[in-house]
This record gives C-alpha cells, sequence and structure tokens, in this order.
C-alpha cells in the first residue's frame, strides 16, 4: 500500500508541501535522495515547477495523483521535486540540459539523471498516458543499456560547462545597437516588443530611458512611455485590486495569464516611477501607488517580509477571481454600471469567453473601490508565501524609489521593515542564497539609504557586496557564478540573460559601480569592470538580451554625479527626488549648515547652499531625460 504521505510535507516551499499527499514517494533536494540514487543505482526522475504554475497543477492531477504511474516512479526511479523559485541555480542547470536536448524548456519541468546527477533525457508536460509509457521506456533502457545512457549523460555534462569568457574592450556600440534592435522590434500601436504573447520586461524599459538621458534620443523614451500606458490601461493591469499580471497572451495587453508574481510588482513600480519623474504625469504616479498598495495589502507577511506570487487559479479555474458578467457589474454599481462598462468594455457577451470580462480601462475610482469590495469576498486564488531573499530586495528598492519620488511615508516604512529582518542570509527557507540574493538585497538597502540617509543600510550593503565577491566571482575572472560552491550542483551555472528578472550579473555590476561612488572604494568599479569587459562579446552579439547589463555600462561609461548633502538634507530632496537621474548618487554627512556638493570622478564643485543652485549644477543630466 502506498504511503499516506512522502517527505515533502516539512518543506518550507509551498510548492513542495502541495505534492506532500501524492502517492509518489518524493524526495526533495539533498544528501538523502542522491545518496539512494546511487546505493540502489537508479536514475533520478526530477520535476522541476513553482507554486502558481498553471500546468504543473495539471500534471500533478493527472499524473502525480495517480497510482499506477506513481508506482512506476516510486519501483524504479529516485523521484525528486524541486521548487523553481528556491533553487534557480538547478532549474538553470536542467532546463539548460532540457533545452539542449529538445530545443525548448518551461514548467513543469520533467529530466531524468544517472545516480550522478548527469541529465540524459528530459521534457516539460506530458499527458498521463505518454508520462506512464515514457516511464516503462525509460527503466528498460537503463536496465539494458546503461553504459550507453551514461556516455550520452556524460557528453551532455561536458557542455553543460559554462564557456570563459575572454575579457575585450568596452565602448557604447552595444548602447546605440540595443536601442535599434528594441525600435525594430517595437509594437507602435500596442507598446511592446514583438508579438503575443507580450511580457512586461522592465528591463528593457530602464534601458530605454537611460539611452535617452544619455542621447537626448526621445524615441527610446517614448517607445517605453507608450508601452507603460498600454499595459496599465488593458487587462495585464489589474484594475480593481492593484499589481500586474505575469504576461498577456494577445498583442493588445487584453487577456493575461493570471498569475502574479512580486519581481514584476517591484520591477514595474521602478518603471512607473521613473516614468513619473521624467513627464510629471500623475498617471504613472497613480499606476505605482496602487501596484505598491497592492503588496502591501496581499503580499505582505507579518514580519513585514513580501510574499512571491498569486495563483492564476482559483476553484481550479484560472482567472475566475478577476473577471466579471455584466450583470454582477450592475448588481454592485447599479446606475452607475452603463458608464463604468463602457469605459471598461464591459459588455453582456463578454470580451473574453462564456459571456465574461476582463477590465480594461482608467478612471472611475470609487467604482472601482465598490466592485473591489465585491470581489474581497470571492475564493482567492492560492497565494505563495516564500520570502525570496533577491525579490525582496527588488521590493526594497520599488519602495524606496516609490517614497522618494511619490512623497510616500508608508512606504519607507515597509522597506524599512522588511530590510530589518534580513540577517543570515538564505534564498528562502532552508534553500542557499545563489548570487541574485546578495545583489538585489544589497542593491534594496543602497536605494533605502539613499531614501533615509541612514547608514546602517549602506554598510551592510558593502558587507553583502563584499561576500558576494568573494563568493560568487569567478577564479578565472568575468562573470560571477550563479550559485556558490554547493557540491550537490552538478555544475556551477553563470546566468548571463536578462528575462522576466534581471540577471544576478547585471544587477551586481551596477550595484558595484553605485556603491563605488558612495563607499569610495575603487576595487568595486574594478571588479563592475571586469564583469562588463567579460560580457563584452555577448553585448555585443545579443544587446537585446541583456538591457539591464546595457544600463550598467551606460553607467561605467558615462560620468556619474556624486551629491554628498550636510546638515539638515530636507530642502535639497525634492530637486534630486523630483526628476529623473539614473546616474546620481546621493550621501549625507552630518554638520550643522545645510550644503549640497557635486563631485563628477573626484573633481569636486564647491558646496551650494540653495537648492536652485544644485539644480543649475545637475542641469545637463536632467536636460537630457
Amino acid at each position: 500500500m502506498l504511503a499516506a504521505m512522502n517527505r515533502l510535507a516539512t518543506e518550507s516551499s509551498p510548492y513542495l508541501r502541495q505534492h506532500a499527499h501524492n502517492p509518489v514517494d518524493w524526495f526533495p533536494w539533498g544528501d538523502e535522495a542522491l545518496a539512494k540514487a546511487r546505493q540502489e543505482n537508479k536514475p533520478i526522475f526530477l520535476s522541476i515547477g513553482y507554486s502558481t504554475c498553471h500546468w504543473c497543477h495539471v500534471m500533478e492531477r493527472e499524473s502525480f495523483e495517480n497510482d499506477a504511474i506513481a508506482g512506476i516512479l516510486n519501483a524504479h526511479f529516485v523521484p525528486i521535486k524541486v521548487d523553481r523559485e528556491e533553487r534557480p541555480d538547478l532549474d538553470h542547470v536542467y532546463l539548460t540540459a532540457v533545452q539542449a536536448m529538445t530545443g525548448q524548456g518551461g514548467w513543469p519541468m520533467s529530466v531524468w539523471l544517472t545516480p550522478e546527477r548527469k541529465p540524459f533525457y528530459g521534457g516539460t508536460y506530458f499527458p498521463p498516458a505518454q508520462f506512464r509509457q515514457l516511464l516503462e521506456r525509460i527503466h528498460e533502457i537503463w536496465t539494458g543499456h546503461r553504459d550507453r545512457v551514461r556516455q550520452q549523460a556524460d557528453a551532455l555534462t561536458a557542455a553543460l560547462q559554462p564557456t570563459p569568457r575572454a575579457p575585450a574592450e568596452i565602448d557604447d556600440t552595444p548602447l546605440r545597437a540595443g536601442h535599434e534592435e528594441f525600435r525594430a522590434a517595437f509594437d507602435p500601436e500596442h507598446g511592446g516588443f514583438g508579438g503575443a504573447p507580450k511580457f512586461p520586461r522592465p528591463v528593457v524599459l530602464n534601458f530605454l530611458f537611460r539611452y535617452c538621458a544619455r542621447t537626448g534620443n526621445t524615441a527610446a523614451r517614448d517607445m517605453a512611455l507608450l508601452t507603460l500606458r498600454r499595459m496599465a490601461a488593458g487587462g495585464l493591469f489589474d484594475q480593481l485590486g492593484g499589481g500586474f499580471h505575469r504576461y498577456s497572451v494577445d498583442d493588445r495587453w487584453l487577456v493575461p495569464h493570471f498569475e502574479k508574481m512580486l519581481y514584476d510588482q517591484a520591477q514595474l513600480v521602478v518603471s512607473y516611477v521613473e516614468a513619473y519623474q521624467i513627464t510629471g504625469d500623475e498617471f504613472f504616479a497613480d499606476i505605482a501607488r496602487r501596484t505598491c498598495d497592492y503588496v502591501l495589502r496581499d503580499l505582505t507577511g507579518p514580519d513585514g517580509g513580501f510574499y512571491s506570487a498569486e495563483d492564476a487559479d482559483s476553484e481550479g479555474v484560472e482567472g475566475k477571481f478577476y473577471v466579471w458578467t455584466r450583470a454582477e457589474i450592475e448588481a454592485v454599481l447599479g446606475d452607475r454600471a452603463d458608464a463604468f462598462c463602457r469605459a471598461y468594455g464591459v459588455s453582456a457577451a463578454g470580451n473574453w469567453e462564456h459571456g465574461l470580462n476582463i477590465l480594461h480601462g482608467t478612471g472611475f475610482p470609487d467604482e472601482r473601490a465598490a466592485l473591489l469590495a465585491a470581489r474581497a469576498k470571492r475564493i482567492r486564488p492560492h497565494r505563495d508565501e516564500k520570502i525570496i531573499t533577491a525579490w525582496n530586495g527588488l521590493m526594497i528598492s520599488a519602495l524606496a524609489r516609490a517614497a522618494q519620488a511619490l512623497d510616500e511615508p508608508r512606504y519607507l516604512r515597509a522597506a524599512q521593515t522588511a530590510a530589518g529582518r534580513f540577517g543570515n542570509i538564505v534564498r528562502s527557507g532552508n534553500a542557499p542564497a545563489v548570487l541574485d540574493d546578495y545583489a538585489c538585497l544589497a542593491t534594496g538597502l543602497v536605494d533605502l539609504y539613499e531614501t533615509d540617509f541612514n547608514p546602517r543600510w549602506l554598510t551592510k550593503a558593502a558587507e553583502l557586496a563584499d561576500v558576494m565577491l568573494k563568493t560568487f566571482a569567478d577564479p578565472a575572472g568575468g562573470f560571477f557564478m550563479t550559485t556558490g560552491a554547493d557540491a550537490s550542483v552538478l555544475v556551477r551555472p553563470k546566468e548571463e540573460y536578462d528575462g522576466a528578472e534581471p540577471s544576478g550579473n547585471s544587477v551586481a555590476a551596477l550595484l558595484l559601480l553605485r556603491l563605488a561612488e558612495l563607499t569610495d572604494r575603487l576595487d568595486y568599479r574594478e571588479a563592475a569592470r571586469r564583469t562588463l569587459a567579460a560580457a563584452a562579446a555577448l553585448l555585443t552579439r545579443a544587446p537585446h538580451a541583456v538591457p539591464q547589463m546595457l544600463c550598467a555600462l551606460d553607467w561605467l561609461l558615462g560620468n556619474p554625479q556624486q551629491v554628498t548633502l550636510t546638515g539638515p538634507p530636507e530642502r535639497f530632496l525634492p530637486v534630486l527626488r523630483r526628476q529623473f537621474l539614473p546616474t546620481v548618487t546621493v550621501r549625507f554627512r552630518s554638520g550643522a549648515e545645510s550644503t549640497a556638493q557635486v563631485c563628477v570622478r573626484g573633481a569636486c564643485q564647491l558646496p551650494v547652499h540653495h537648492p536652485a543652485e544644485l539644480q543649475k549644477l545637475l542641469e545637463p543630466t536632467a536636460r537630457a531625460g
């Protein structure tokens, strides 16, 4: 008789705990499972997913809750379940392997490994009949042709080793090329880049705003602004509760994949804050506030840490929590319903399917509030309550930046509370921290320091940067490794590309450049320069793949301004916070007299006493934005 509970019930990951009652004899990744595979000479079946993954839920229902399939897995394999959000290092290694074998990848990810953790077959979602046949066939091949399987696994493992990057000279060519690539892919009607599905890649917007500030090319800025306007007016944005869904399945930002991720909220808050600083348009400030408010209301734990995600599904149906019939809206709004429905694209026939409507539009704040209160009575989607350090770092940055530009003290308090909870750095639960955790948290602390000028945050950021350099720097030079010296990880990967999240290498490079200005430590600048030199070939070959690294390159090649405030800083803060100053760092020193001093690469102007004088010194930067 199959066990009523496997080993996942006490794991920190909600995704793993979701599988605790499967008849599959799941192990978490660790010494026990790996030792069992070696001792029994059985292949490992590695299943990687995350708690808000729709097709992960489907494969669980169809296959992992099936007693017959579970029996095959338990008899012939060592089944291991991994949360990709807790272990991005493992996910990177085996996703790369699956992509090499199949030409594509995704989640749920299904990978078969030798007992030595080397991959030899893989894929993503498998329907139950196909999955059962595949398990039986792999067992036959492993039993009858084990040596051939090991040879194949050895060859694939050798191909997974990171390629050393020779350093090269760097100039602004990738910046110009990156702008041209994004211009060519831009959708001038709906915003965004490329066709459906459309993802809100904030790293691209970061680069376009900075390219405009560098060159005065307003077309770059306008591409980003149009994209932000269209996303916020579409179904991608939760018009009632605030916050952004994961991506749009169409090219108009109307129909989203309804899950919500913390890292999207954090990065998009920064994008909307920067759009507000550039334009002064309250529309962008409103979207930033509503997104922050969503996170503080629905994704914040009792100790101030930020939860990871909300599922797309509720009651087993994707999007059910978010969509409306015309009759449901009329029941809440009464005679106000008609005008609201016209503004938000609602009809009796529905704008999505089965008479259901996805709200898209702007305005009507009172009506939105009434509908939000009514929606609160529905069954909410599942919430993943993991506290991931890197994503919390991104959100601390977002709240600090919003507190500065929007003059919102509650956002500052939330950022301070969240930052104060991080002592010993882990990824989440018992999962070891990776490069992203150190780089993103340290960046959040730098943004927090530039908001409240508490030296505690800057000191901690420098400590994290020092550990990052010691733990993750490639001894052969160049890019940082994603993971530390973890013997259970087959290959120490290097994450190069900026995707839905910026890569740890991109964040680390820009962090080190900012810290060099704030701490006067030239070793930080040199470490960032080495990273960018190692990235030179990638920056030249595929700038569209590394837009956040382009932001770091822009800083390195520019003339960042260091502003030192002495004495009470309040009189100068509006100058520094109400405009877009992408390469300005601000530090504070105590003193009786209120002054501001601007330095560029160690060459300093005389201290000034009035905001207008500071504005004049910053005008070359402000005018370009």
